[in-house]
């Protein structure tokens, strides 16, 4: 119900239904007090939220990535890499720890909310861990409106191409519709180069979620240390990824699945919001605020000196 409330005020009001579906769980908070719900809202944010990032795969092809060019998939990559290890290196020495620097990298060098969540269901489980996952999220879903809001301006007053355009909107906006938004507001061409850079980042989660997964693993201290050496939903984003690319999946169930996608996403940040205290992210300060705009002005500054190099 939170989920189809969150799509229902996202397709009216034009807000994102992320922060949307966060704000009206929070505001549900209270349900965590009640036994009979805890076994769904659990299931929502754990087992909901692996099937929506699996279906993620459906969306990208390698065909897509290639028409980039090598030059810009090589930086795109790198800058990702790179975004992640500021987060990483901030988040040890800041008071925010390992976890958030991780967590606020991901997000902000990949996909936003939704890597946020994929890789939270690798990490190591600790009393900060679903406040730091709620953080993160409302943070740089506020972040990528902004950016979707003064990116495409800062591209028309740096006198940018169309393609040059889209490459940076995609490479440095953290959520895919804020990407396909500020593209399409400059022209079809900025918008389909934006939408193809960030599907390449998307698919940059894939590797990502599996080396922390297997770094925790091997310290045994991940949330599933000692189970499978592959968590099976980057094991499904993978094989959806290379079906969809080679033409197995028609036009037809490919948008079915990307849209029950999304759904699972939304209900599984709803579920996180339920078991967050507004009073316990009120607690957290503003040096976690100021990493994250820190790592996204990083990966801003990493895309445009590619760009200024002509890759």
């Amino acid at each position: 119900m939170v989920a189809a409330a969150a799509r229902f005020l996202s397709e009216h009001y034009g807000a994102p239904q992320m922060l949307f579906a966060l704000l009206l769980g929070m505001a549900l908070h209270f349900l965590m007090e009640d036994t009979r719900c805890l076994p769904g809202i659990d299931f929502a944010a754990r087992v909901v939220l692996r099937v929506g990032v699996a279906l993620l795969g459906v969306r990208i092809t390698f065909d897509q990535v290639s028409g980039l060019g090598l030059g810009a998939v090589l930086w795109i990559a790198a800058g990702v890499a790179a975004a992640i290890c500021v987060g990483l290196l901030a988040g040890r020495l800041g008071p925010g720890g390992t976890r958030f620097g991780l967590l606020s990298g991901g997000a902000v060098a990949i996909c936003g909310a939704s890597a946020a969540m994929a890789i939270a269901a690798v990490l190591p489980r600790d009393a900060k861990s679903e406040r730091d996952t709620i953080l993160v999220v409302v943070t740089v879903t506020a972040l990528s409106t902004l950016a979707m809001v003064l990116y495409p301006m800062l591209a028309a007053a740096l006198g940018m191409t169309d393609h040059a355009a889209g490459l940076f909107l995609g490479g440095t906006i953290h959520d895919v519709a804020q990407v396909v938004g500020a593209g399409y507001s400059i022209s079809p061409e900025a918008g389909d180069t934006a939408t193809i850079a960030k599907l390449f980042r998307v698919a940059l989660l894939m590797p990502v979620v599996l080396a922390i997964g297997l770094a925790c693993r091997r310290g045994g201290t991940g949330a599933g240390a000692g189970a499978a050496p592959l968590p099976l939903f980057v094991l499904g984003f993978a094989a959806l990824v290379v079906v969809n690319s080679l033409g197995l999946v028609p036009g037809a169930v490919a948008s079915g699945l990307s849209a029950l996608s999304g759904w699972c996403l939304v209900t599984a940040i709803a579920a996180l919001g339920i078991k967050t205290s507004l009073r316990a992210l009120t607690e957290v300060g503003a040096a976690p605020l100021l990493l994250m705009l820190g790592e996204t002005v990083f990966l801003a500054l990493w895309v445009g000196v590619g760009l200024w190099l002509g890759v």
